[in-house]
Formats: C-alpha cells, sequence, structure tokens
C-alpha cells in the first residue's frame, strides 16, 4: 500500500446559528471538527465526503504529529496512490 498522507491538521467550522427541531427545542451553536487531504482541482469538482461510524471522528488518515504512533482510522484507503486518490481527489471528513 502506498504511504501515508503524512502530517494533517484538524480544523474547525463555527456555526451561531440555531435550527429548532421538531420537538420545539433548539440545537446550537454548532462547532464541526474537519479534516481535509489532496487539493481542488481547477474545476473545483473532485471533492468526496467521507462519513465515520457514530462513535468516529473527523481523523481519517495522516498524523497530528510525526510521535504519534496510530494514524487516523481509514489512513489505508486515503492518500497517494490509495483508493481514495489524493492526488486526484479533495478528501473532507467531518464529525458529523
Amino acid at each position: 500500500m502506498s504511504g501515508s498522507i503524512g502530517i494533517v491538521k484538524t480544523e474547525y467550522a463555527d456555526f451561531d446559528v440555531e435550527l429548532q427541531l421538531e420537538s420545539g427545542r433548539l440545537l446550537g451553536p454548532i462547532t464541526i471538527a474537519y479534516e481535509t487531504y489532496g487539493e481542488f482541482n481547477a474545476a473545483r469538482n473532485n471533492a468526496i465526503l467521507v462519513t465515520h461510524a457514530w462513535t468516529g471522528d473527523a481523523h481519517a488518515a495522516g498524523k497530528h504529529t510525526e510521535e504519534e504512533r496510530k494514524p487516523g482510522w481509514w489512513d489505508d484507503m486515503i492518500g497517494p496512490g490509495k483508493v481514495l486518490d489524493t492526488d486526484r481527489f479533495h478528501v473532507i471528513c467531518s464529525n458529523v
């Protein structure tokens, strides 16, 4: 299998809006953690959204530091030359 995506950084997007649920309760404000791997192409039409299982997180590939022992939970699938080839695709994984 090809190499790891390398060192990655988790980013955060804050949404200061509230969403009213059918129950009448309000959900929000919301912070979403996400990581991206690879680059957009010129047409910006090469994005792939990876979602996780209920207990997963946004850290799907790579490592946060050189010393970190365990890579992201789908590191075998995301990276240069892998199934989700980051030389071709802009891969996004969020925590929701």
